[in-house]
């Protein structure tokens, strides 16, 4: 049987960041938040920030609300509110500014998924430092994911049903940025190793 992480305390940083992803896209907020690269140039700079919580469409918050949930069926008990909010906001920026720099085809972006990636690097990363064996599959599988995606792109249904490219190369900024994040983590697993 499951044992999911019920505690409101494992549950509330979740569900927040779906109610606020929605709430975003009952209003429609998508032209004054989203990533604009030329809106961005003219001083728009809270875009790079706030595009990874406004989605095209429903769908593409559906898959991203899903990708919550998931997230938090793994790793729910490693982020506590303040470290969730942490790691969501670094790496919400972390993504924006990686965009910016380094995807000067990306003209306009919205969604979670970079920021997901990340996450679950970060989670994948914590498991291997408490010995989980499942934190190894998990870490190989989403760099096998992103290698793919690099190489092969993504399925033309999932551009179809977000009514927008895959943004691959955001996947890929957002693991680099679950690293980085996961630093203290290895560092603190070193120290332990020496004598």
């Amino acid at each position: 049987m499951l044992n999911l992480p019920l505690n409101a305390k494992y549950l509330l940083p979740p569900i927040c960041l779906i109610l606020l992803s929605t709430l975003l896209a009952v209003f429609n907020l998508n032209s004054y938040l989203e990533f604009n690269r030329e809106l961005v140039t003219e001083g728009q700079l809270w875009r790079i920030f706030t595009s990874q919580f406004v989605h095209t469409n429903w769908a593409h918050l559906a898959l991203n609300c899903a990708g919550i949930m998931l997230i938090w069926a793994l790793h729910a008990e490693y982020t506590l509110a303040l470290r969730y909010a942490v790691n969501t906001c670094f790496l919400a920026i972390w993504c924006g500014v990686g965009i910016w720099l380094f995807c000067p085809e990306i003209k306009i972006y919205t969604g979670l998924s970079g920021v997901l990636h990340g996450s679950i690097v970060w989670g994948a990363i914590k498991d291997i430092r408490i010995g989980m064996l499942s934190g190894i599959v998990l870490f190989i599988g989403i760099g096998m994911k992103i290698i793919w995606e690099q190489f092969m792109g993504t399925s033309a249904t999932v551009s179809e049903l977000i009514a927008s490219q895959v943004a691959v190369d955001a996947h890929l900024i957002g693991a680099v940025g679950g690293v980085l994040l996961a630093i203290p983590l290895l560092i603190e697993r070193l120290q332990k190793r020496q004598p």
